[in-house]
């Protein structure tokens, strides 16, 4: 009898045990999560501006056909198959029973609105058209199903209509992106619905319990921007902040050491580098003579140039010095092992005399001035990288001062051709060459849908032919080789010049764990109990 008791008693002590877990876990799980991004958002609207914090925002609320996994994979999103009928024709199958927030169903009207729409979104500062540009005709075989028909083969259209947020009809017939910046228009198929949103400073979000990949373990989503890294890790250390992204160096090693907090941690695909202005062939804003005298043609115009300032950079410097061990010197825009990624373009060796003869047969033996300006508040310490560029420049008789201004008006500015050359990154989330090609150095031009966020308007006729020719490559072998050509002709050209490679780390609270991204995307649906 006694043993029966015990065995009474410890079946319900397991059973309390149990349910006192699950209640602790819902405890921890059904409330607001709080993330806090070193990235301005700048826009709800998801086709407005293709910069990584918006589009971080935009996955609570919107999907894509194809969704993108954190190691930058490529699985089912919205649809749920797809394949190739002939080379230029592809078919899409849409996935059963998904509504958007406001219980409507979701068909392929509202994909075929969405790619009409995101290439044409007035005053972008950089677009979407660039994944796009490769539609001829969007058929619709009935409601789950589409056919996409392409000018000419392109062999990883998934991987670019992974990039592609897809908008309700009903609900974006009509609306500019005002609309969606008030939630008029802010109607997704996502795990999380839109409450309210206030620039530079949150977004608040709540749960869609009715969203078909089951419901998120977080009522409600609070995401703040604090631009201040130094700010961001006390608001996390304080418990103000559960999550915060863009970890500076500088506090990385305290808060890995730091028993209230973890670090999550990867290699990103993301490269900040240098453009000058090609927009211009006379004088161009923030560039004098040392006289302080404008100059009559644009210096970027002459290839020695831009092959002196690559050149004296000091690039390993910038990743262990500026970076503290958290980038990895580079000259290309894609780390080893991703598609298009040419092992022989290396890190050139600053040499100062090789500089100084370029810039001499250039025309400009005693150099010259110029303004570098740079975002304050984008990526972890881009001001602090400029200055290391400018005194770089400077001992090649390159006079630099640098101009740090937020992101949220650095990207229009910049945008406008504003600037004699800037310090900016990209993202290359589809982990292949093209993407940077197509979006950064290709033309600018809306009717072709190329060089939307070519902000320093670089033009090469040669470039383009050989990018266009690169993409359409249906095999996998001869479309990288020809990729890594492209990589070695900018390296000689210089359209832009290579810094870094970014690591990307974030911070949470203890207790809970991050899903760290290579795309660097800072999500809710990330975060869970550790």
């Amino acid at each position: 009898m006694a043993t029966s008791l015990s065995r009474r008693a410890l079946g319900a002590a397991a059973v309390s045990s149990a349910l006192a877990t699950q209640a602790v876990a819902q405890s921890q799980t059904n409330r607001t999560l709080t993330i806090a991004t070193g990235g301005s958002i700048t826009s709800v609207d998801p086709h407005f501006f293709n910069a990584a914090p918006n589009s971080s925002l935009a996955l609570h609320i919107f999907e894509a056909l194809v969704q993108r996994t954190p190691d930058a994979k490529f699985v089912p999103g919205l649809a749920t198959s797809w394949r190739v009928i002939e080379p230029t024709l592809w078919e899409f199958k849409l996935r059963e029973n998904v509504k958007w927030h406001d219980g409507r169903p979701f068909t392929a009207e509202d994909v075929a609105f969405t790619y009409g729409r995101a290439p044409n979104v007035p005053n972008s500062p950089g677009g979407f058209g660039g994944f796009l540009r490769s539609l001829k005709q969007i058929e619709i075989v009935d409601p789950l199903t589409m056919r996409f028909h392409t000018h000419a083969p392109n062999p990883i259209l998934p991987t670019d209509l992974a990039a592609i947020f897809i908008v309700s009809k009903h609900a974006g017939e009509g609306a500019g992106t005002e609309d969606y910046n008030s939630g008029k228009a802010a109607i997704g198929t996502g795990p999380y619905k839109f409450v309210s949103y206030q620039p530079n400073n949150r977004t608040e979000l709540v749960r869609n319990d009715d969203y078909w990949g089951g419901r998120e373990p977080w009522s409600a989503v609070s995401y703040r921007f604090i631009a201040n890294d130094a700010a961001r890790s006390a608001a996390l250390l304080s418990g103000d902040i559960d999550m915060i992204d863009q970890v500076a160096s500088s506090d990385l090693a305290r808060l890995t050491r730091e028993p209230r907090t973890s670090v999550h941690e990867t290699v990103g695909l993301r490269c900040a580098y240098l453009m000058a202005d090609f927009s211009r062939d006379g004088n161009v804003p923030f560039v004098t003579d040392n006289n302080g005298q404008p100059l009559a043609q644009n210096p970027f115009k002459d290839v020695r140039v831009r092959q002196a300032l690559t050149s004296i950079i000091n690039r390993q410097n910038i990743a262990e010095r500026v970076m503290e061990g958290q980038a990895t010197a580079t000259n290309q825009w894609l780390p080893p092992g991703t598609f298009g990624y040419a092992p022989d373009v290396t890190v050139p060796v600053p040499n100062v005399e090789h500089s100084r003869r370029l810039l001499a047969e250039a025309g400009f033996p005693n150099g010259f001035k110029l303004t570098l300006h740079t975002p304050n508040d984008r990526f972890p310490n881009d001001s602090r990288i400029a200055q290391a560029v400018a005194q770089f420049w400077t001992r090649i008789g390159v006079q630099t001062q640098v101009e740090a201004v937020p992101w949220a008006s650095f990207s229009g500015r910049s945008n406008r051709q504003d600037f004699a050359i800037r310090l900016t990154s990209w993202g290359s989330t589809t982990a292949e060459a093209g993407y940077m090609l197509t979006n950064i150095m290709m033309t600018y031009s809306r009717e072709n849908r190329t060089g939307a966020s070519n902000s320093g308007r670089f033009s090469s006729p040669e470039l383009d032919r050989m990018t266009n020719e690169a993409v359409a490559i249906i095999d996998n072998t001869a479309r990288e080789k020809a990729l890594q050509d492209l990589v070695r002709w900018v390296s000689r050209e210089v359209p832009i010049i290579p810094l870094i490679q970014l690591n990307h780390t974030w911070a949470t609270r203890r207790g809970l764990t991050y899903t760290a991204r290579m795309d660097e995307r800072t999500i809710a649906m990330g975060v869970r109990p550790a």
